[in-house]
């Protein structure tokens, strides 16, 4: 099993979209490289879904449940996330880079990237913060392309 994050602009679809749907088809990412990450998601495939814009956090977990498909418009490859919950706090990204055990996170190197691998570490490191709070953040924005 792979681990991995995936960045999402919450005015677009935000991680309560998510726990609200249930499912998603992960879409919109044109990126060569984030594309490839995507290629390479199995289901069972665990996720953690990083916000960007003004919130710049890692906010909740997500499971590959679909295997990767072609997208609708012909441009790369989607695959299925399910809502797997909440972190137990976000996760800023000024922590992420102040933290020396995630120098190495792609979120810190490649900034840019939609799509990226994470380590086992990496995972438990970002993960690790106390039990899930009931219920998350509410649902905020509305559904569009992500990527």
């Amino acid at each position: 099993m792979a681990r991995w994050l995936v960045k999402s602009d919450p005015q677009d679809y935000s991680a309560a979209d998510l726990a609200r749907d249930g499912r998603t088809v992960w879409d919109g990412v044109r990126n060569a490289l984030a594309q490839r990450h995507l290629r390479n998601m199995r289901p069972g495939d665990e996720v953690l879904v990083y916000h960007t814009g003004a919130e710049k956090a890692v906010v909740a977990r997500a499971t590959v449940v679909g295997a990767p498909q072609p997208a609708a418009d012909g441009r790369g490859v989607t695959v299925e996330l399910a809502f797997a919950g909440w972190l137990p706090r976000p996760v800023s990204l000024a922590e992420i880079k102040a933290d020396p055990a995630l120098a190495g996170l792609a979120l810190v190197r490649q900034g840019r990237l939609s799509v990226m691998p994470v380590t086992v570490e990496e995972w438990r490191r970002l993960v690790a913060g106390g039990a899930e709070s009931p219920g998350g953040p509410a649902p905020t924005r509305r559904k569009r392309g992500r990527g």
